[in-house]
């Protein structure tokens, strides 16, 4: 790069409105303590670090102070006087002069800026746009936000898209959106103008908000892309010189004859051939990955309330989570408060043909109560009387013990006194044994359980004989989210 400024044959102008590494005092630290309640850090652009080697992607920087009216694009512009506003204002008029669309990269937020958070959702960052169109602003997200690249993101805008994924895990991200500007004036009232032009989603958070989008305005001659403050600068000029200027300013590429360009009337049948089996490759893979995320989510959404309620689980909660157990094993299970109209007996009447089983479900933070037996042993007394017409067999206890616990550290029987256990007349079954043989769709091994013969040992473990194998529902229903809720299912039943 010559002193004056001028462009080194083969690599693309960009403008960055900061000194010359070389020469630019340090950066300031971040704020002392003293002071973190008055101001907060003043930053340099990343794109300022001595590190980066740009030639390495075809680039030449103009900083502060060199020309721009050649530029292909422009890093992180200043709209405010002696910070970039001249150099803004050349690169923007001289695009427009050659018919091309002014391509510009805006760093939203500080990553490094622990202390000032909004409390309220008003913008905590904001990068703001010329000739009074407002600003695009960020609000600063919890910490663990996992985006998603947006439904109609292509071209290289999804690439982009791709690429800011990798970020680190911890890296920042700010939800954004676009805000008006209002203009105070000495001789009247204020003016407000609402923001223009559009913001184009790339990636978005869980509540489709963007994090990762593109502002174009009204004219269409601009694109500005605003991403997050935490990505290494590298990433983003890869992608400038490989993806955004082929892709909106391919004839900055011609001007200088970067390598980057791609003119298709001069490329050979070797480099076309490699160029288009490049682009299957990478859309296919691009088509799979998120294929495979859609899949996952899916998974984990039918998933979780499940092994939620099964191991954290109390009250109403476990019940409905044991009782789609059940019913995913092909049990019918009916739920014997709305059968009774009370709290009379226990919470579930299960059913394989005419084999019936009442099911106490119950939760305890510490060890379980061996009185709960006893609750069990009480009610299958006297259900006869409440129901002489559906007798039962037997019944089951399932207990969430130590559910304040990780599973993982929980013990794996519910009771240990030997006397105690020996003397058990009913199944006692540990929630997640439960969720191990669903997780496993092991449909035989949870009817073994259920339906093992009052005084049988081992009831737990027991297995009936295989009458499918694992792996295979016994019946033709979404066992892991039925369309209703189990017991709504029932009462149709019984209604038809």
């Amino acid at each position: 790069m010559s002193p004056a400024g001028g462009q080194a044959s083969g690599f693309v102008a960009v403008h960055i409105p900061h000194e010359t590494p070389s020469t630019a005092a340090p950066s300031e630290g971040r704020v002392g303590a003293a002071h973190r309640q008055t101001r907060r850090r003043e930053r340099r652009s990343r794109f300022g670090d001595p590190e980066i080697d740009w030639q390495q992607h075809g680039l030449e920087p103009r900083w502060l102070g060199m020309e721009t009216s050649d530029c292909a694009a422009a890093i992180d512009p200043s709209i405010f006087h002696s910070r970039g506003a001249a150099e803004l204002d050349r690169f923007l008029t001289a695009t427009n002069a050659r018919g091309e669309l002014a391509l510009i990269v805006a760093t939203i937020g500080d990553a490094d800026d622990e202390f000032f958070r909004s409390q309220f959702g008003a913008a905590d960052a904001s990068v703001p746009l010329p000739g009074y169109a407002g600003s695009i602003s960020g609000v600063r997200l919890p910490a663990g936000v996992r985006p998603t690249l947006a439904p109609n993101a292509k071209g290289a805008d999804k690439d982009l898209g791709l690429r800011l994924l990798n970020r680190r895990d911890d890296a920042p991200w700010w939800s954004l959106s676009v805000s008006g500007m209002t203009l105070d004036s000495q001789f009247g009232p204020s003016e407000h103008r609402e923001p223009t032009g559009r913001l184009e989603p790339i990636l978005v958070d869980a509540l489709g908000a963007p994090v990762v989008a593109v502002w174009v305005p009204d004219s269409g001659d601009q694109r500005w892309y605003a991403v997050p403050d935490g990505t290494d600068p590298n990433i983003i000029l890869g992608w400038l010189s490989s993806q955004g200027l082929p892709e909106h300013v391919s004839g900055a590429l011609r001007r200088v004859r970067a390598p980057h360009a791609v003119i298709p009337s001069l490329q050979t049948p070797a480099e076309e051939s490699a160029r288009e089996a490049l682009a299957e490759l990478e859309a296919s893979f691009d088509q799979e990955r998120q294929r495979l995320t859609d899949e996952l989510r899916e998974a984990s959404a039918l998933a979780e309330p499940i092994r939620h309620g099964l191991l954290y689980g109390t009250g109403g909660e476990l019940v409905e989570a044991v009782a789609t157990v059940l019913s995913a094993a092909g049990l019918t299970v009916i739920d014997v408060d709305e059968l009774l109209g009370d709290t009379a007996s226990a919470d579930l009447l299960v059913s394989h043909g005419a084999d019936r089983r009442l099911v106490e479900v119950k939760s305890a933070s510490g060890n379980a109560s061996e009185r709960l037996i006893a609750d069990l042993e009480r009610h299958l007394q006297t259900w006869p009387q409440i129901r002489p017409e559906e007798p039962v067999a037997g019944g089951v206890l399932v207990v969430n013990h130590q559910h304040r616990r990780d599973p993982d550290e929980r013990t794996a029987e519910i009771y240990t006194r030997t006397d105690f256990v020996s003397a058990l007349t009913v199944p006692v079954v540990p929630p997640r044994q439960l969720f191990d043989w669903w997780r496993n769709a092991d449909w035989s091994a949870i009817r073994a359980a259920v339906l093992s013969v009052p005084g049988q040992r081992g009831a737990t473990s027991a297995r009936a004989p295989a009458q499918d194998s694992p792996g295979t529902p016994p019946i033709e229903q979404d066992a892991a989210a039925p369309k209703r809720r189990w017991w709504r299912q029932q009462r149709q039943r019984r209604a038809d």
